[in-house]
């Protein structure tokens, strides 16, 4: 399966990336362009949809990482919302789901006090 990034507008502000297929060593820096895409453009708080995300090595958690890092250096965050089955697993297993205040439901961190 291919992996796509797409950009969705979001209500209150904030970015969304809706992320598709498998995200891996060969992906990843497509992700991360697009992260520093937003970043360069002002966009400090970037929320990932990883409900149709059916892979991620641990190359795509570090980009996760490293976009949270970028963010929080703005006064912003990255959260991750939407990931099921295998993806859903690793980020449990790895303790991001905490570190990235994973959500299940796809849920805007803006609407409650994310920091």
């Amino acid at each position: 399966m291919t992996f796509s990034v797409s950009y969705v507008e979001r209500d209150g502000g904030g970015a969304c990336l809706r992320l598709a297929g498998e995200l891996d060593m060969s992906t990843s820096p497509e992700l991360t362009a697009a992260i520093d895409r937003l970043t360069a453009a002002g966009e400090c708080r970037v929320l990932l949809d990883l409900t149709d995300l059916t892979f991620c090595d641990s190359t795509g958690m570090a980009v996760f990482v490293r976009g949270d890092n970028q963010a929080a250096a703005d006064g912003g965050w990255l959260r991750l919302v939407g990931a099921n089955g295998r993806v859903e697993r690793v980020l449990r297993m790895t303790g991001l789901a905490d570190v990235l205040s994973y959500e299940p439901e796809s849920v805007d961190p803006a609407s409650r006090s994310a920091s």
